[in-house]
């Protein structure tokens, strides 16, 4: 690549609005990781079995359900606030607040004695989480044209990617200070970024300023019924593979992400080694292959950047069950709670690669389904739209993921399990396909309105 060729890829990186979008990733990131992976290397600590582990899951579901309460994200002014910083920044800054009190909420709970105070803490960080996505999207996809969105996306999953390196220390820390130190420190962090919201800029509303002469029944149908009815009349037919691709294009990444944290404890990981690993060395390769998906997707658009995305998703994510396999039989008898079961240990390199090749995989995947998902939106319905979008898929996975990813486990062993939620790649590249051969040019990721 020529110095001037080199200029022009970085040229957009260099823009203000990606700086926020740093920020705004990690802020996005870190309140996911550690409702999910780092509580469930708790729960599987302290003796939880794999099913409660997996229904616990289901508290992310607010991630799947906040279309519900998007377009109130979306339109809504809260008190002081808004006057203050703005529709999208008044809403982060509220959803932040939430996120801190969830974390400090679990952080001082006993989950080997009761459920109850660690599941309000779970409930209060995913829905103040949930509810950071819905303002962080709609932030992005208005301060952004359609062209950048890639780049945006890259950048978005660079700051995601920071914030699972940061929460993977936290298994550090509660290994050395206790889960209590692990989640303080979380959420002192957490107030760090409230912090920066203040100075992010807020990006210009101009079609906001007509609603305040239409009545309240006009701006509740712009804000509820007509986003939906304008995806329906944007794609027609075509909305139902459309849907079904979103649906399922990231079904297997949930489905065995949701048991990675207890994998890794049956194999017989210490704490220090899974966070040195999952915090320190793994998610680089997720940055690069979170550029790398921005690059291929603005070089050769979209649907092509999709279909690459699944074969790696396959390939990846079958690589765990290799990981299971050399620990031999003795791993799903000692997961059984056998106590005389002998499990191989692969060595940490062995961890490593796996994790060092999912995260890449999983960056790039990332990247280019946000841009995916962001080319489907209008403009002037953001945060309502992406939030249908989002959650058509994260209702389906992470419903799916819960009901089924620990007994399917169970009843598998790890490397079945492994090797069947890899196959789930199949259908989203079979739809990739039949859509890049059929489908209008709006189905395919072209330019939104």
């Amino acid at each position: 690549m020529s110095w001037a060729a080199f200029v022009e890829w970085i040229r957009p990186y260099l823009k203000w609005s990606i700086a926020a979008m740093l920020v705004l990733g990690f802020a996005s990131g870190l309140p996911l990781m550690m409702v999910f992976s780092k509580l469930s290397f708790w729960l599987r600590e302290v003796g939880i079995d794999r099913t409660v582990i997996g229904g616990f899951y289901a508290v992310s579901l607010s991630y799947s359900l906040k279309v519900f309460w998007a377009p109130v994200v979306d339109r809504v002014r809260l008190p002081f606030l808004t006057a203050m910083l703005g529709q999208r920044r008044s809403w982060m800054l509220l959803a932040l607040l939430g996120i801190i009190a969830g974390l400090l909420l679990i952080g001082s709970s006993d989950p080997a004695v009761s459920l109850t105070q660690t599941l309000v803490g779970a409930f209060v960080l995913a829905y103040g989480g949930a509810t950071l996505d819905i303002a962080v999207d709609a932030w992005r996809i208005e301060a952004a044209p359609d062209d950048e969105q890639a780049n945006m996306a890259a950048v978005y999953i660079l700051g995601y990617r920071l914030a699972i390196m940061f929460a993977g220390l936290g298994l550090v820390i509660a290994d050395r200070a206790g889960w209590f130190a692990a989640y303080a420190t979380m959420a002192g962090v957490m107030a760090l970024v409230a912090g920066l919201v203040l100075f992010i800029r807020e990006p210009d509303r101009p079609a906001r300023a007509a609603e305040r002469d239409k009545s309240i029944l006009r701006i509740g149908v712009d804000a509820v019924v007509q986003p939906f009815w304008q995806i329906v009349a944007r794609y027609g037919r075509w909305v139902v593979p459309v849907l079904l691709l979103v649906g399922l294009y990231r079904l297997s990444d949930f489905t065995m992400g949701t048991m990675a944290s207890p994998f890794y404890a049956d194999l017989g990981y210490d704490k220090d080694t899974v966070g040195v690993i999952t915090g320190l060395f793994g998610p680089w390769p997720t940055v690069f292959g979170g550029f790398l998906g921005g690059f291929v997707a603005v070089r050769y658009r979209l649907m092509p950047a999709l279909l690459v995305g699944a074969v790696i998703t396959l390939l990846t994510n079958g690589a765990f069950a290799g990981l299971a396999m050399a620990a031999g039989p003795g791993l799903d008898l000692a997961a059984s709670g056998d106590t005389t079961a002998v499990v191989n240990t692969p060595s940490d390199l062995a961890l490593l690669v796996v994790i060092v090749a999912d995260n890449l995989a999983a960056g790039y995947v990332g990247t280019v389904f946000v841009a995916y998902l962001s080319s489907l939106t209008e403009r002037q319905y953001a945060a309502t739209q992406y939030a249908l979008f989002s959650s058509a898929y994260s209702l389906f996975c992470k419903s799916f993921a819960s009901a089924t990813s620990g007994p399917l486990s169970e009843m598998v062993g790890w490397a079945g399990f492994y090797v069947v939620t890899a196959l789930f790649a199949l259908p989203s590249a079979a739809l990739i396909v039949f859509l890049m051969r059929y489908g209008p040019e709006d189905a395919r990721g072209g330019a939104s309105g």
